[in-house]
């Protein structure tokens, strides 16, 4: 994964740069044993960069295209640099090991100029991730909302046809999947293992996602849906069954 392969390749580069505070932090953090199994692990940043760089590449223009040109003006010597100092030193001068001297030897700007930059990619890096993720769900969430319209439309068929009951059910179970989602969403966890939707209907309104008046309606849907998936006692009505398929709906574009 590119972000983890970024993370192992900046504590590389930091521990080549300050090889004492960089062990002394590891060691702080881990224990000592564990640091010496760490730093062997760690990929010779020399030789690792560019394929790390080459593929974060191709993944930002298909994700971040407008950060493209930011993360190769990290890496890419300017054209128009005339003078190497601190705020222009690029990753490409890090990997020819350049330092820059005063005539006096005082040294200006060293290979740990580097670290920023490299930073900065991998901060980049992991934005591409989260729009990544973010698209993910997006598309998860269109391709849901296109199921639920097809199933609501094969109940509306079904009352069509008469078969009241059965609209109603299909109504019931889109409406069901609707509010876990929107609970698994919220990062809501579901205590009951088999949960009716009234208990659903409570873990909304109880975690704030749903006001009162919300509440009151689907406690209205999940009675007329209790109506249709139980087959003792009076049948629901064809318009009982219209308005559970016409509140489903309205839930589904309404709360999220």
């Amino acid at each position: 994964m590119l972000n983890v392969r970024g993370e192992m390749l900046h504590l590389a580069i930091r521990l080549q740069e300050y090889p004492k505070e960089t062990k002394a932090h590891l060691t702080k953090k881990y224990g000592a044993k564990k640091t010496a199994a760490i730093i062997k692990t760690l990929p010779n940043f020399n030789t690792a960069y560019e394929a790390w760089y080459s593929e974060a590449l191709a993944v930002l223009r298909q994700l971040l295209p407008d950060r493209v040109q930011n993360f190769i003006s990290l890496y890419e010597k300017p054209k128009s640099r005339k003078s190497i100092e601190y705020g222009n030193y690029v990753i490409q001068d890090y990997l020819q090991g350049l330092r820059v001297t005063s005539f006096g030897g005082e040294v200006k700007v060293d290979p740990s100029a580097a670290l920023p930059q490299f930073r900065q990619q991998a901060s980049i890096v992991q934005a591409a991730q989260r729009r990544f993720e973010s698209s993910l769900f997006e598309l998860r969430q269109l391709v849901q909302a296109d199921l639920f319209d097809s199933e609501l439309d094969a109940a509306r068929e079904l009352l069509k046809q008469k078969y009241a009951r059965a609209a109603g059910a299909v109504a019931g179970v889109v409406l069901e999947k609707h509010l876990r989602q929107v609970l698994e969403d919220h990062k809501i966890a579901i205590p009951k293992k088999h949960p009716t939707l009234g208990d659903l209907n409570e873990l909304l309104k109880n975690s704030s996602i749903i006001d009162v008046p919300e509440w009151r309606k689907i406690s209205l849907l999940a009675d007329l849906r209790n109506l249709c998936d139980h087959h003792k006692g009076k049948d629901p009505t064809e318009e009982q069954v219209s308005d559970l398929i016409d509140g489903t709906a309205k839930v589904l574009k309404t709360i999220a």
